[in-house]
């Protein structure tokens, strides 16, 4: 009973770290109650079997207080969610609990260290990928602890997290064995001093950084729809006139940029016929008489086709020989009239992809799990498109659920991008905590690549952010309006924008090296 009340507290104490409600310090100390029960249960001969058991309360209770919220968009989607994500953190613990057994307490805290790591970036590439609770998004709310996320990225905020429970269990346990109250002073001050410094480091650079770049007057329109009862039961026309409308409350001369949020225009528009569609004219009206100003939206597009030789693995089928592309997409009109698209890349699990179909399809048949959108598997494409003005500002678009993907993201860096902007819908969620996460997390990408975020969501929150993450003008959810405000531009490249997830691939490499020399070894006496 001592053993199922840790794993209790530990998953209670991941659940009120996390953002937009919870306060992160707690994540410094979640793990040292599992790992306790852990390790007074390696010696039973069914330790494997309790082990999982523990786990996966714990990571459950983690699971369904931080991410319920799916539930709104989908009581299937919510279920599978949580239990297969809950599932993917057990096995973690579980292979740690069986090297564990077999190393000493420095080799067996390294390989769950960086083996809780390799998974984090397995979530980010995989086709289930679920990151939602990668453990550096957990200070997405505290951005003056981690303006160093610009060198590490989120995986900086994991490691951070895993050091310090390490070291504090190893305190506990040495206290234990020797009755010393002076390991446990110590070791408050060794952890303080780790949690602390970090802290004023962060602080310090956010003290000292000054954005630089040009200044940029955006517009964010946020029409206020609702998915499920509104927006594909209203026409591209009447979308026109109402971000048309938005549009004039606040445009001015000096505007840039006016952005409009993820498949506004969703009202059966072919590909082909993009150049006539209402979609470009409503944004050529809107820019008329405003040769500054550019028009960055959302759109849904599709492309049907006959010819089976076109047919690949992101294509849908009407009927034999009947088949069809869908996008989502984000496009781009100048004041010239010329326009780009953008088609969305990171797609969301069963809504927009269909994962390991042949495999999944004969268990689950047709069963989507919807975290939001429209059911149909999503066409993507390879490279970050950044979209350039005629004084070669470039815009980086993020649609929706991409705005989770730091190492993503950087691609846009890499492509010249001089700010960012977030299109996304985010109402399938009502008024939860996933909206607010979602724009949360968006501060992180602020910071990894030191680039100011124009984010427009259909119901909100619709925010400008600034390159340390720092919010500066919001709309908030369920608001119809429009905000402008004026952002800067940047092309300086961070270091992380360079490198990229380097402590993840570096985890990788050493859980291998470390699960291979364990199990190859004897156990160790317990």
């Amino acid at each position: 009973m001592k053993n199922v009340v840790l794993a209790i507290l530990s998953g209670l104490l991941l659940a009120v770290s996390w953002p937009t409600y919870g306060f992160p310090l707690f994540l410094f100390f979640a793990f040292i109650p599992i790992l306790i029960a852990e390790k007074n249960i390696r010696a039973d001969k069914f330790s494997k079997t309790k082990v999982f058991g523990l786990a996966y309360l714990t990571f459950f209770i983690w699971n369904i207080i931080a991410t319920w919220w799916i539930y709104n968009s989908s009581a299937f989607g919510m279920w599978f969610a949580e239990i297969v994500n809950t599932l993917l953190m057990t096995l973690v613990f579980l292979f740690y609990h069986i090297v564990a057994k077999r190393a000493n307490f420095t080799i067996a805290s390294i390989f769950l260290m960086c083996f809780w790591m390799s998974f984090e970036y397995f979530h980010l590439q995989w086709q289930l990928s679920w990151p939602w609770l990668n453990l550096g998004n957990g200070f997405s709310n505290f951005t003056s602890w981690i303006q160093w996320y610009e060198y590490t990225g989120t995986f900086g905020g994991s490691l951070w997290i895993w050091i310090v429970n390490i070291s504090v269990l190893k305190a506990i346990l040495l206290f234990k064995e020797h009755k010393d109250k002076t390991i446990l002073y110590r070791a408050a001050i060794r952890n303080g001093l780790i949690i602390i410094i970090p802290i004023l480091i962060s602080v310090i650079i956010l003290k000292t950084y000054k954005e630089e770049g040009k200044d940029i007057e955006v517009v964010i329109l946020q029409p206020n729809i609702n998915p499920y009862t509104e927006k594909y039961n209203t026409s591209d026309q009447r979308i026109g006139l109402l971000l048309d409308s938005l549009s004039h409350t606040v445009l001015t001369k000096e505007t840039n940029f006016i952005i409009a949020p993820e498949t506004v225009f969703a009202d059966n528009n072919k590909l082909k016929s993009f150049p006539n569609s209402i979609a470009k004219n409503v944004a050529q009206k809107i820019l008329k008489d405003h040769p500054k100003t550019h028009f960055l939206s959302g759109i849904s597009l599709y492309d049907r086709f006959s010819d089976p030789a076109r047919f690949h693995s992101q294509s849908n089928v009407i009927r034999e020989n009947d088949f069809y592309d869908d996008y989502n997409s984000a496009f781009f009109i100048r004041p010239d009239q010329t326009s780009e698209l953008y088609h969305k890349s990171k797609l969301v699990v069963g809504v927009e992809n269909f994962p390991y179909q042949s495999v999944l399809k004969p268990i689950l048949g047709d069963a989507m799990i919807d975290l939001g959108g429209t059911v149909a598997k999503k066409t993507t494409q390879e490279d970050r498109e950044v979209f350039f003005t005629k004084d070669s500002i470039g815009v980086g678009t993020m649609i929706c659920y991409e705005s989770i993907y730091g190492e993503f993201i950087t691609g846009y860096i890499r492509n010249k991008a001089n700010f960012l902007a977030v299109i996304t819908n985010d109402a399938w969620w009502g008024n939860t905590q996933g909206h607010q996460q979602h724009l949360s997390y968006a501060k992180l990408r602020a910071i990894e690549t030191r680039r100011s975020i124009a984010r427009s969501a259909n119901t909100g929150i619709s925010a400008i952010i600034d390159q340390t993450g720092n919010i500066t003008h919001t709309l908030g959810y369920e608001k119809r309006g429009a905000i402008k405000g004026t952002l800067k531009t940047n092309t300086k490249v961070t270091f992380y924008a360079k490198a990229g997830n380097y402590i993840a691939r570096v985890s990788i490499f050493l859980s291998i090296f470390i699960f291979l020399f364990s199990v190859s070894r004897r156990k160790q006496k317990i």
